[in-house]
């Protein structure tokens, strides 16, 4: 066993070269990740029928059956039917600002690499070789960035060419993280 201490700098600094890593991969090679959204062509028009709702911030479903048992009542198979069935996400209006998201994203890195290192000092005493630091590491760093994704397809239909692609990432990450716990391991 490691004690968890000793790995602060590998935390850190796989956590700041993940952080730089997802910026390259949503800024510079932007393309990769531009088919998660799709445009509505009609975007104006169900954004002027939306304006006057007043739609509070928030998580929605819709129809939104009351309970396990309104799912199987006619009204509700009918509104389903009927259509349109959304899960969708709604945010405040106002300027785009990435400033909360970024530090939120940021700390994200951290707590993953932490729990990374956790499983990591759990099961490898210091001097452990490279590669089986890479391989528990990287492992434990793959399931936080990457299989918590998987869900938002399999219950909400996010569409599965996003999940794969945010698992690519996820694999980079992991990598990433991998190679710096590796190098940085306890001697």
């Amino acid at each position: 066993m490691t004690p968890l201490y000793t790995l602060w700098l590998p935390i850190l600094l796989a956590a700041i070269i993940v952080y730089v890593a997802s910026t390259i991969i949503h800024m510079v090679l932007s393309a990769w990740h531009k088919d998660d959204f799709v445009k509505l062509a009609n975007e104006d028009q169900v954004m002027d029928a939306l304006r006057p709702l007043a739609i509070p911030p928030g998580d929605y479903a819709l129809p939104r059956p009351a309970s396990m048992q309104d799912m199987k009542s006619a009204e509700y198979v009918q509104k389903r039917t009927r259509g349109p069935v959304l899960i969708m996400t709604v945010l405040p209006s106002g300027p785009m600002t990435m400033g909360k998201s970024l530090a939120l994203w940021f700390l994200f890195c951290i707590v993953a690499s932490f729990f990374a290192a956790y499983v990591g000092a759990a099961a490898l005493p210091p001097g452990t070789g490279y590669p089986k630091v890479f391989q528990v590491v990287g492992t434990t760093a793959f399931v936080g960035y990457a299989l918590a994704i998987w869900p938002t397809s399999i219950w909400y239909g996010r569409k599965w060419g996003t999940t794969v692609r945010s698992t690519i990432d996820g694999i980079v990450y992991a990598l990433l993280t991998a190679g710096v716990f590796g190098w940085l391991w306890p001697r």
